[in-house]
């Protein structure tokens, strides 16, 4: 199989995961007239653009479009790398300038393409009835279970649902993160009144990891006020959660009533046979010819989290794509070795939990790192120390290298959060709820 071949084979691929997430002029002018250079060392994707002004608005804008494109495709990361060919054409004077418009349901994530068992039939039939009805079947919908069993796919499909049978309502999709995110953007910036108008205008508000409203004060503020409002005039909520409302252990208990006022339906890790339907699907709908004895190797090897499921079935996509080799018992076991000792490195945990910490005390994470001296800074600095020790067991010379102290002052810091924690309830809660969101 010629190597260019393939890989033009897996780029068509990715322009058209990316024509469903992007407005229609954007991707003709911007997408579309991608070409494919190289694809070196399976991790490094080289596409040529028309000139250096596509090249620029392509990688300050669609970089990241494009890397979510491909892993959906190939089933891992690449970094992507922009040239222009050497008779390169002059930029063009810009009289239009297509504006990103990603849409926030994944297009594939409908309720046809999921995979029902036992473990999700209560929560698939909820969500169907909150598409069928909205605010007239339950409200809220509070949707529960570990990381990658199809909570956000169910999210995704209420709102396509909805918007197929309801389009003039206005759906509002966002994760908990970026909620809270917005909400730190418009206090600094005094915009909070344009904040709830965008939330508390919504017919319906659909949330997915709600968890990650633990311990931030100022979040569940506002949350609990867009909440009454929309309620109050009937419009739908439902949320996404990786635990009950009642594990969530630094949440108001104001709001953890409120979670629990309508349907709470959990999902598990899917049974075998579920998992086997899983693999199959998703190798049908990538047009994998996958045998039998391959669907049950993945679906016995990997149990609890059916975006791996996916992820393996993707990589035998991209390896009969771009090599040519067919799925087997053998490429089967390389293909899912990865996966089977996944394990995030270190700096990328330290940078979730000094994010995690400083979105919980509305400060920035470069003053949690740097010298500002407040108390409220102070303490995340102290937490995010805690919280890096307890997760990663990083000495405390090294923990200090990463705040630029020295180890006595990660001694004291350590110490005080040993303290406050035995004393204030409150705190334990705090550091028990950033653990668990950094390790969702």
């Amino acid at each position: 199989m010629d190597t260019l071949d393939s890989f033009n084979g897996v780029l068509d691929a990715a322009k058209d995961y990316c024509r469903q997430h992007t407005a229609d002029a954007a991707y003709e002018y911007y997408i579309s007239g991608l070409k494919a250079v190289s694809f070196e060392n399976s991790n490094c994707v080289t596409l040529a653009v028309r000139n250096d002004f596509i090249r620029q608005i392509v990688s300050d804008r669609y970089t990241p479009l494009l890397k979510e494109a491909f892993k959906s495709v190939l089933g891992f990361d690449v970094e992507v790398k922009l040239v222009v060919p050497q008779a390169e054409e002059k930029a063009p004077v810009a009289t239009h300038d297509p504006e990103d418009d990603l849409p926030s349901g994944r297009y594939d994530f409908t309720f046809e393409n999921f995979i029902k068992g036992p473990s999700n039939q209560f929560a698939y039939a909820a969500a169907q009835a909150v598409a069928a009805n909205p605010s007239g079947a339950y409200n809220p919908l509070f949707i529960y279970g570990p990381s990658g069993l199809g909570k956000t796919h169910l999210l995704n499909a209420i709102e396509i649902e909805i918007k197929k049978n309801h389009p003039d309502f206005n759906i509002v999709y966002v994760d908990c993160e970026k909620f809270t995110n917005e909400i730190i953007t418009a206090v600094r910036n005094n915009t909070t009144e344009q904040f709830r108008q965008k939330y508390r205008q919504a017919d319906v508000l659909l949330i997915d990891d709600i968890q990650f409203i633990a311990g931030k004060e100022a979040t569940q503020e506002e949350f609990f006020h867009t909440f009454n409002t929309l309620h109050n005039a009937g419009k739908q909520i439902v949320l996404a959660c990786d635990r009950p409302a009642k594990e969530i252990k630094s949440l108001e208990e104001r709001l953890r009533t409120r979670f629990e006022w309508g349907l709470t339906a959990d999902i598990q890790p899917p049974d075998f046979e579920t998992r086997v339907a899983i693999v199959k699907r998703k190798a049908e709908l990538l047009n994998l010819d996958l045998p039998d004895d391959v669907a049950e190797y993945i679906a016995n090897h990997l149990k609890q989290n059916i975006r791996q499921l996916e992820g393996a079935v993707k990589k035998l996509n991209a390896y009969y794509m771009l090599e040519g080799i067919a799925p087997c018992i053998g490429v089967t076991m390389t293909a899912i070795k990865d996966t089977l000792n996944d394990t995030q490195p270190i700096p990328v945990t330290i940078e979730k939990i000094i994010n995690e910490v400083a979105r919980t005390f509305n400060v920035l994470p470069a003053d949690i790192r740097g010298k500002k001296r407040n108390a409220n800074v102070s303490t995340a600095r102290q937490m995010s120390m805690y919280i890096i020790r307890e997760i990663t067991g990083m000495s405390m010379e090294a923990i200090g290298a990463e705040f630029q102290r020295d180890h006595s002052t990660v001694v004291y810091s350590l110490k005080t959060m040993e303290e406050n924690i035995q004393r204030d309830r409150h705190i334990k809660e705090t550091v028990d709820d950033i653990i668990k969101n950094v390790r969702t």
